[in-house]
């Protein structure tokens, strides 16, 4: 079994920070990258942020510049540092985690999700 927990959701207003932390456990043979989706209502899962093991980054355009990735391999965790927020940055926020378990194949494991809200 593999396990991905998110943390620091909340509520904040136009223009403030916060920051995600989700933490791989369990079973984990090799972590490929880790990253964040978010899904706002009535709007499809979309990528916010990837990083690989050799810490390559990947952004959607609409939070480049604003959020930034970074992980730490010796604790299997990922972190999002997310400024200036937008109303539009509302959604639910989703830990992504590209890995395999020992005896497992490589597949997409997904956390359960932390709420973000950005209203005046």
């Amino acid at each position: 079994q593999v396990h991905l927990v998110e943390s620091g959701g909340g509520l904040v207003q136009p223009g403030e920070s916060l920051r995600l932390s989700c933490a791989a456990s369990g079973n984990i043979g090799k972590i490929y990258a880790m990253g964040w989706y978010r899904q706002a209502p009535g709007n499809q899962r979309e990528l916010v942020a990837t990083i690989t093991t050799d810490l390559i980054t990947n952004y959607a355009d609409s939070v480049r510049g604003r959020f930034t990735i970074s992980s730490d391999n010796a604790k299997n965790t990922v972190y999002l540092q997310m400024n200036s927020l937008k109303v539009e940055d509302t959604a639910v926020y989703y830990c992504n985690g590209d890995l395999a378990g020992w005896g497992s194949i490589r597949r997409n494991y997904w956390g359960q999700g932390t709420q973000i809200t950005v209203s005046s």
